[in-house]
């Protein structure tokens, strides 16, 4: 199947119940790439962690939940209540253009400033440190 008609599938639900204890990590970005907003249940491996990254990159952060009941509550608020379902659609469209997400090249010039940084402290003498970009 093309991209494109995958993605255009994504537009035909409302939305993407993430599995759990497995959650999804491509599919999750391509997801919110067709626009269609996911809910994930956080866990604590990385394999349950996927999608919870993906949310956060994208200004979603709560649609990650960190109990199996808050999943349930989200998920009836959100399906039970069309306006707060498309809000959450409307705002996913909106941040696309500024989500680290949706922006490869933003995110690897902040890769390339954290390598200056740690080259310099390195150069300088200095031990390494947690280092944050913007």
């Amino acid at each position: 199947m093309k991209r494109e008609d995958y993605l255009q599938r994504m537009t035909l639900a409302d939305l993407y119940l993430d599995t759990t204890p497995y959650s999804a990590g491509t599919t999750a970005s391509d997801s919110l790439r067709a626009g269609l907003p996911i809910l994930t249940l956080s866990g604590r491996t990385f394999s349950a962690r996927m999608c919870t990254s993906v949310l956060r990159s994208a200004g979603l952060d709560e649609l990650a939940v960190d109990s199996t009941d808050a999943y349930v509550d989200k998920a009836v608020q959100l399906c039970s209540n069309p306006a707060a379902l498309q809000g959450v659609r409307q705002r996913l469209m909106e941040q696309r253009a500024d989500s680290r997400l949706f922006n490869p090249a933003a995110t690897a010039m902040q890769l390339e400033s954290l390598y200056r940084q740690m080259h310099q402290r390195q150069r300088s003498g200095q031990p390494p440190a947690d280092l944050r970009v913007g």
